[in-house]
């Protein structure tokens, strides 16, 4: 079994991040799911929710992902994201009043992409 897996992830505007890999935690229509190296050939339905790369040097990166697609076969890894935003690049004030205008016009689809972008701001928690 490999050590590692290559991942590329990238928004409809632009790369986001690319990279060898050992661990990538994802949120998918039919759950959570883990892919390591030797991972089984899978594609999904990305949701709204944090990504989690555990890059082969050891360092976690943190991503805010709204929709797209997931998949892996021959130790590679791809994310096909709608939207994507690295963790250190979220204005977290923003995302703050963006939550709080979608609550007040309850608007659930707003809401969720700005708790996702609050939680990837904060580390993952």
């Amino acid at each position: 079994m490999a050590a590692e897996l290559h991942v590329e992830l990238v928004a409809a505007d632009r790369s986001v991040w690319s990279g060898e890999a050992t661990l990538v935690v994802a949120r998918t229509t039919s759950g959570d799911i883990g892919v390591m190296p030797g991972h089984q050939p899978l594609l999904g339905v990305l949701e709204s929710g944090p990504v989690t790369i555990r890059t082969s040097e050891g360092g976690t990166v943190l991503v805010a992902v709204h929709g797209g697609f997931i998949s892996f076969a021959d130790n590679k890894l791809s994310l096909l994201a709608e939207i994507a935003e690295l963790a250190d690049e979220i204005d977290v004030a923003r995302a703050e009043r963006a939550l709080e205008r979608a609550k007040a016009e309850t608007d659930a689809g707003a809401e969720r992409r700005a708790e996702v972008r609050l939680v990837a701001a904060a580390g993952g928690r």
